[in-house]
């Protein structure tokens, strides 16, 4: 099944919540957060799929409102598994940078760097004593 650009928002928008208010984020939001590079109705009209293609200035606004590169909402294959947490952590550089690097390792490196990882968190999850 291919996924356009209004599926991968949409996604984007059941995924990604209002840190505030907990709740997802509305049009008129997103278009505030683009600073003036889209309206109210442009982000809405991208959304339902009304404006099938839209420029690279608007996919790189709604991309980077929502902490993801602008090749996710372009690309036409399957749909990938953001779910909140992942789009959270992907807005941090460094999370960018680590990602970046183990992408390009083999199956065990990255095996490997993972299991590092989970040292770190059990590390900072076990009572200090």
């Amino acid at each position: 099944m291919s996924y356009g650009v209004a599926a991968r928002l949409e996604h984007l928008f059941e995924v990604v919540r209002n840190s505030k208010a907990g709740e997802p984020y509305t049009n008129g939001e997103v278009a505030r957060m683009t600073l003036g590079d889209l309206s109210e109705e442009e982000v809405e009209r991208i959304r339902t799929g009304a404006v099938s293609d839209p420029t690279v200035g608007q996919v790189a606004a709604l991309a980077s409102v929502f902490g993801v590169e602008p090749s996710y909402l372009l690309d036409r294959g399957e749909l990938s598994l953001l779910d909140e947490e992942l789009v959270q952590a992907l807005r941090d550089e460094d999370v960018r940078d680590i990602t970046r690097e183990c992408w390009r390792l083999s199956g065990g490196e990255r095996r490997l760097m993972l299991g590092i990882v989970r040292q770190f968190r059990d590390q900072k999850a076990a009572p200090s004593g």
